[in-house]
């Protein structure tokens, strides 16, 4: 039987699932039978983005199920997001018709700037580290082109990834259209308490990339510990019965945010559902909250001298 996944309101009143699947760093094959499983499994929410190069698989799948009678459109609540070397006033549009065309779907749930600066390329990038220069378009200007991303029925939720707090307040103070979510980096190693109660006074809920940390995090070196090998999330685990992943995820939760794990097997996408039938009480979350060291594990370190690199400021 497919699990039942709570819900949130977003600013706009639209309603988005507390947990989705992630699928960064899953090629095509890949993609569309995760998909094809997490439908099965009861997930309603998958995240992708342009520069993931899997918008077609996502969106084959979704309509399978549809052809299928397993779902319907309005029962799936997709993601996608703009990417840097499209922030130019002329570049957003076309940009998010074309991840529309990829994904082959009727509209695009939630559309999001995934990096706050810009990038030019003379070519579309194969890989994110492929650019010529800083394209130095403001916030602004890229978000007013994002609000007609939702004016000509295209997507019916935007908002941004990786802001920090004083670009988001740039954002909302100028928007004719809010931003319903920032998607940002939040685990049991970076909890953003600071951001999220930020991003709660503003309205505007918190989506977590790499909710279970460290074992995303690229050049690890050998033998360094993941986040999921921390003693404490074993012992929380042993004693609610759940996998330290669970308790991880459940902790990001009750942080305010909404998770978004990747997994590939059905096992682990199956786990990560299980995450609504018990609660960490407040003893339990102080103890995990010691786990914070500010481990960051995406930076783009390639754009750290651009003006608008999100990375300078505590939050």
């Amino acid at each position: 039987m497919a699990a039942t996944i709570p819900t949130i309101t977003l600013n706009n009143g639209r309603h988005m699932p507390a947990v989705g699947l992630g699928t960064w760093q899953m090629d095509d094959a890949q993609a569309e039978k995760a998909v094809l499983q997490a439908i099965d499994l009861g997930y309603r929410h998958f995240d992708t983005a342009f520069i993931y190069h899997n918008e077609v698989a996502i969106g084959k799948a979704v309509r399978q199920k549809i052809r299928e009678g397993v779902i319907k459109r309005e029962d799936v609540f997709i993601t996608s997001k703009l990417w840097c070397t499209s922030h130019s006033p002329e570049a957003v549009l076309r940009a998010c018709h074309r991840s529309h065309r990829y994904l082959s779907l009727d509209y695009i749930d939630l559309y999001l700037v995934h990096w706050p600066f810009g990038l030019k390329s003379k070519t579309e990038p194969l890989n994110p580290q492929v650019f010529d220069e800083f394209d130095s378009t403001s916030l602004e200007e890229t978000w007013r082109e994002m609000e007609k991303c939702v004016d000509e029925g295209l997507v019916r939720s935007i908002g941004v990834s990786n802001y920090n707090s004083v670009q988001l307040a740039r954002i909302a103070n100028a928007a004719r259209i809010k931003p319903v979510i920032n998607q940002v980096e939040c685990h049991v190693g970076l909890p953003q308490h600071q951001l999220l109660q930020f991003c709660r006074e503003w309205g505007v809920a918190v989506a977590a990339h790499s909710p279970l940390g460290a074992p995303y995090r690229p050049g690890r070196p050998r033998g360094a510990p993941s986040t999921l090998e921390q003693p404490a999330l074993a012992q929380l685990a042993h004693k609610h019965g759940k996998t330290p992943a669970q308790i991880a995820l459940r902790y990001v939760v009750q942080l305010g945010a909404i998770p978004l794990p990747k997994a590939s097997s059905v096992e682990h996408m199956r786990d990560n559902l299980k995450i609504f039938d018990f609660k960490l009480d407040k003893r339990e979350m102080e103890t995990l909250d010691r786990l914070d060291k500010n481990d960051r594990l995406l930076t783009y370190p390639l754009a750290r001298h651009h003006l608008d690199w999100p990375f300078k400021i505590p939050f």
